[in-house]
């Protein structure tokens, strides 16, 4: 796929036979003022964010007139590309488009201005890029692993995800990623160890060195054998940022994962007890159950539903080696346990990690199981941590008296007794007298 990008900026394409501009040039030694200036360099990221923007306008379908319209407003803003990742109408109209049966081919204009939009230096742009990975992703596996024989070409898609391996192989530098491991059986800085270490043995406490991910190679084309490992490098680099993604994209892909682990049978929901149960047998008599039961629906937000609100395209079941699976479980660990995640957010993602439960349970693969139960044990805890929480609640609520009316409630009901005494007074006094009772 050939893909081009610009490289040069306008103020270096300037001619240099204007003497004014040659002599500024040469007293500045050589450098350009614009580059040192922060308005200048403020002012040009968001003309590219504006160019971008409405570049996109103008690829979208003519049907969606009214969201080109509103990429038009998006450009108009302040921070333009910031306006463009947090728009829902935006990444609705884009998914519909790379959706669409005939997306993701090597003249594809949405894949091109994605991977040149990447290339950018602008850290918004290439957030906005980063939000529609997981859909990309999505839709590349699934098309690749369908049993359809006339399937279109998809370099594109394949160019956008080459794009961040590229990048981020450049950034890892030939080295792997490694994460160190505590000795146990050394103490802590959080805790003393009950039996005192005898001073005459020296012991070194060496700490063991995992790998997280091997070195990357540098690849020019998706082969068979090391697509697994460019999605997932992908992916990864959606994860370093995923807590300035939307919430739409983390949807899409915890829907994504149920697709992509294929599996519905009953052992899914082996860890699930009944949970959005509520007993009221223990309660005293004191307590009013009617008012428990008005937080029933409320503590009934802490179960999980498999209904959303956004509808997401369809996945296919695909492969899952660990070198794939390892980033897709970082973010539903994400979407399962961040407290600032939407809650049909954590909902879909415990649906997600259940049925790579049960996938990873069919096929045997011991890492997948202990990573796919951990999730599932931290999620039942958080939303039994939840529900009792919400019930201490309750039943605090239920025991409390009835509240003490406020002050200026009060006032008012002495104000109203004050001028029924002096009515019943100037009755008595003035025989019913009318002007009184209007003057007071």
């Amino acid at each position: 796929m050939d893909f081009h990008t610009a490289t040069g900026s306008p103020s270096s394409s300037t001619s240099s036979s204007d003497p004014n501009l040659t002599n500024s040039h040469h007293h500045n030694g050589g450098h350009n003022h614009h580059d040192t200036d922060p308005m200048h360099s403020w002012w040009e990221s968001i003309s590219k964010a504006r160019s971008r923007i409405h570049l996109l306008s103008s690829l979208l379908p003519p049907s969606s007139s009214s969201t080109a319209a509103s990429l038009d407003s998006l450009a108009d803003s302040d921070r333009p590309a910031r306006s463009l990742l947090s728009s829902f109408s935006a990444y609705s109209a884009l998914s519909s488009s790379l959706s669409s049966p005939l997306s993701g081919s090597g003249d594809d204009p949405l894949c091109q201005w994605l991977y040149e939009t990447y290339q950018s230096s602008d850290t918004d742009l290439r957030l906005v890029v980063l939000s529609f990975i997981p859909l990309l992703s999505g839709i590349y596996l699934s098309r690749i692993h369908s049993s359809s024989a006339s399937m279109p070409s998809l370099a594109g898609f394949e160019a956008v995800l080459l794009s961040l391996y590229a990048a981020e192989t450049k950034s890892r530098a030939g080295k792997p990623v490694l994460v160190s491991i505590p000795d146990l059986s050394q103490p802590s800085l959080y805790h003393t160890p009950r039996n005192k270490p005898n001073p005459n043995l020296t012991t070194q406490s060496r700490p063991s060195i995992g790998v997280l991910s091997p070195p990357l190679e540098p690849q020019i084309a998706v082969k068979s054998t090391k697509r697994a490992c460019i999605v997932g490098v992908a992916l990864d680099c959606y994860f370093k940022q995923i807590s300035q993604m939307p919430s739409w994209s983390k949807l899409d892909f915890c829907r994504l994962a149920s697709d992509w682990a294929g599996q519905d049978c009953p052992c899914k929901s082996e860890f699930d007890n009944n949970e959005n149960t509520i007993e009221t047998n223990g309660f005293s008599d004191g307590i009013r159950v009617s008012e428990i039961d008005d937080v029933v629906e409320e503590m009934g937000n802490f179960g999980i539903s498999e209904n959303g609100t956004v509808s997401a395209p369809k996945g296919a079941r695909i492969p899952l080696p660990w070198e794939l699976l390892q980033p897709v479980l970082r973010i539903l660990g994400h979407c399962l346990l961040a407290p600032l995640n939407a809650e049909e957010v954590k909902d879909a993602a415990s649906m997600a990690v259940r049925c790579l439960y049960a996938r990873a349970s069919h096929d045997l693969a011991p890492q997948a199981i202990l990573a796919t139960r951990s999730l599932i044990q931290l999620d039942k805890r958080a939303r039994e941590s939840a529900r009792a929480t919400a019930m201490a609640t309750a039943v605090s609520n239920a025991n409390t008296p009835s509240k003490a009316k406020k002050p200026e409630i009060l006032l008012v009901g002495l104000f109203i007794v004050f001028l029924s005494y002096i009515v019943v007074h100037q009755y008595v006094f003035c025989g019913f007298c009318y002007s009184c009772i209007l003057f007071l």
